[in-house]
């Protein structure tokens, strides 16, 4: 297959390696990981490697050639320095610190980066038994890790919503900021929902959910897959300060330094105010 054909495909591609990878991240959440710090001091267990092992196995089988950027190999080798037109970014294991805390909030994300942009995209979150993926359109179900992808006709699209009064704001379960708090102000009336992981893209996409903040860094890995999704379902993400998401960023070595996710960009506010320095 080739990342140039249609979206959708590429997409339920990526949906179909998360589903198969996700079998030892519950092997291991089952047995409860150990988790060990890597340089960053950001946590990794058995669970991440061996995930991402198999995807990117499975990606050199389906899209030979095509440059990987997957979260265990940067912290092991360091990000690629050479400017990436297209390239596949992977987070094996996305909210490590609630798959640590058992809650159930963490991911397996595939994205497809092209010319800046996140273009498709799968998100699965295993131990809710939830899959979302989307191309050119954006789709969502709820799906058991031994259960196969069903054809596509089975498969609706979903949309992101017009929101009401009030909204409904997710923010980082692990990882608040006096910004983000300080932007909920703005927001009200707002219902707050913590949630870890890539699932905020992804219940925005399904209508579920309105705006997502993070005022603090992420990588492109953790945010492209989910991303993606939105932006097919109808959203759009930006950085703190207004302008848009951007991918490929190697001199700032794939660095995020903050977003906000809009499930319907006519409802964007400005909070460029509460964006860092």
């Amino acid at each position: 297959m080739s990342p140039g054909g249609d979206l959708n495909d590429v997409a339920r591609e990526f949906a179909r390696m998360a589903l198969a990878a996700s079998a030892p991240v519950l092997r291991h959440y089952a047995q409860g990981a150990k988790a060990r710090l890597k340089l960053d001091q950001s946590p990794v267990t058995a669970a991440d490697e061996e995930a991402e092992a198999l995807i990117i196995e499975a990606l050199a089988r389906s899209f030979p050639g095509v440059p990987v950027v997957a979260e265990e190999a940067c912290a092991r080798e360091g990000v690629p320095r050479k400017a990436l037109s297209e390239a596949i970014f992977v987070d094996p294991l996305d909210g490590t610190r609630e798959f640590l805390a058992r809650n159930g909030e963490f991911t397996i994300n595939i994205g497809l980066v092209r010319n800046g942009a996140p273009v498709a995209g799968a998100v699965y979150a295993p131990a809710f038994g939830r899959l979302w993926w989307g191309g050119a359109q954006a789709f969502g179900l709820h799906l058991a890790p031994d259960q196969p992808l069903p054809p596509p006709d089975a498969c609706p699209p979903i949309h992101a919503r017009t929101p009401t009064a009030p909204l409904v704001v997710l923010e980082s379960r692990s990882h608040a900021t006096p910004q983000a708090k300080a932007a909920l102000q703005r927001l009200a009336p707002a219902i707050v929902r913590p949630m870890g992981s890539s699932i905020k893209f992804c219940l925005i996409a399904s209508g579920e959910a309105d705006v997502c903040l993070r005022f603090g860094p992420t990588m492109e890995w953790d945010t492209a897959a989910g991303d993606a999704i939105l932006r097919a379902a109808g959203g759009l993400t930006v950085t703190a300060d207004g302008a848009p998401l951007t991918y490929g960023k190697v001199e700032a070595g794939f660095l995020n330094r903050g977003f906000i996710a809009w499930g319907d960009p006519a409802a964007r506010r400005d909070l460029s105010e509460f964006a860092a320095d």
